[in-house]
């Protein structure tokens, strides 16, 4: 199968490890994919585990899981990277059955040996 995060990989080799523990993502960007497929299957766990330490207390479990419940996520567009940001849309339908995009720039801080959300600016 086709990883969720659009990287024409196999999901058991690109975001699956990094969701199930078994590596840590190497780059931004790896988490970054690895989020987006977190939320295609409702990883809460997994998107509260890299949300860094000084902003994971902004971000409410129970609504982002009703968030990736709501809306089917079906396309991940990396627009433009570096070593701390990821600038991506994650394409979905709505609980109304409409398109959404989400347009946003994220920042992204590594430490001790793994990579951790910090926050983004939306477009």
């Amino acid at each position: 199968m086709n990883c969720y995060c659009c990287s024409l990989k196999q999901y058991a080799s690109c975001c699956e490890p990094y969701i199930f523990g078994h590596l840590k993502p190497e780059t931004a960007e790896n988490l970054m994919r690895s989020r987006f497929s977190a939320y295609t299957i409702s990883n809460i766990d997994y998107l509260i585990n890299t949300t860094h330490f000084s902003t994971v207390k902004f971000h409410d479990g129970l609504e982002m899981l009703n968030f990736a419940n709501q809306n089917k996520w079906t396309k991940l567009e990396i627009i433009n990277f570096s070593e701390t940001q990821v600038e991506f849309k994650a394409h979905y339908i709505d609980k109304n059955l409409k398109p959404q995009i989400h347009h946003e720039k994220s920042t992204f801080k590594k430490e001790n040996d793994g990579w951790f959300y910090v926050d983004g600016k939306w477009y």
